[in-house]
C-alpha cells in the first residue's frame, strides 16, 4: 500500500520524505488556504520534493470550469494528478480531462456506486472519506473494501485512495482492506513508526553496551 500525506506543509513533508516512506501528496483548498501561500508556487514546490502524485484540488463548480483549472493545474508538474469533487459536473469533468491524458483524483466519495460511476469515467484514484463516514455512523472501512472489490472484478484501472485516515488502526484496516493508498496528515504518519517497547528497549540496550569496558571504541577505535 502507497502511503500519501494529507497536508500542504512542505516543512512537514519534506520530513516524512526524508524517511524515503511518501509515495505522493493530498492537498485541498482548506490545506491550502492554511498554509497562506500562493496555490501555484506550493504546489510546484511540493511536486519538487516528491516525485510522487501530488493532488490539487480544482476550485470550479461547473464541468467547463473544472475541465479549464484541471487543465491549467496539469501544466503546473508532471506529477500533478487533478482533483475533482464526485458530482454529475465532476465526474463529467473527470471523463473529459481523463480521455485527454490528465490524471484525475474523483474525492469526497461517500458510496460505492459513486466509486463505481468514477471508475467508469476514467478516474485514476477514487477517494473515499473514512473517517467522515465514521463520524456519522457507518462502517467507512466497508466503503473501501467494496470498492477494491469492484474494480477487481471489471478491471478498472482506478486505484481506491482512503481519505479522511484519522488513526494508526485507520491505517491498518485500510491496508487490510487492499487500499492501494491512504493519504493521511502528518500527526497520524509519526506514530507509524512509534511504539513504547521500542523506546524502551533501545534505552536498555545501549545502557547494557555501556557496561562494556571501553565501550566507546569497542566498535569504532578512535583514530591516533
Amino acid at each position: 500500500m502507497k502511503i500519501f500525506l494529507d497536508t500542504a506543509n512542505v516543512d512537514e513533508i519534506r520530513k516524512a520524505a526524508d524517511l524515503g516512506l511518501i509515495d505522493g501528496v493530498t492537498t485541498n483548498p482548506s490545506l491550502i488556504a492554511k498554509e497562506g501561500k500562493n496555490f501555484k508556487e506550493r504546489i510546484q514546490e511540493i511536486c519538487a520534493i516528491v516525485p510522487g502524485d501530488i493532488s490539487a484540488e480544482t476550485i470550479a463548480t461547473d464541468w467547463e470550469g473544472m475541465v479549464r483549472e484541471g487543465r491549467e493545474l496539469a501544466t503546473w508538474a508532471p506529477n500533478v494528478v487533478v482533483k475533482a469533487p464526485c458530482t454529475p459536473d465532476g465526474l463529467r469533468a473527470c471523463k473529459i480531462l481523463s480521455d485527454q491524458g490528465i490524471n484525475v483524483n474523483v474525492t469526497l466519495v461517500f458510496s460505492t456506486t459513486q466509486g463505481l460511476l468514477a471508475s467508469k469515467n476514467g478516474a485514476y484514484f477514487i477517494s473515499p472519506f473514512v473517517g467522515r463516514l465514521d463520524d456519522i455512523g457507518l462502517d467507512g472501512m466497508e466503503l473501501v473494501r467494496d470498492l477494491v472489490e469492484v474494480i477487481e472484478n471489471y478491471g478498472f484501472r482506478t486505484q481506491v485512495l482512503a481519505a479522511s485516515i484519522r488513526t494508526p488502526n485507520h491505517v491498518i484496516a485500510a491496508a487490510k482492506a487492499g487500499a492501494h493508498i491512504a493519504t493521511m496528515p502528518a500527526s497520524v504518519f509519526n506514530t507509524l513508526y512509534k511504539h513504547p517497547l521500542t523506546d524502551i528497549g533501545m534505552t536498555r540496550f545501549l545502557a547494557d553496551w555501556k557496561t562494556l569496558p571501553n565501550y566507546e571504541e569497542a566498535i569504532f577505535p578512535k583514530r591516533a
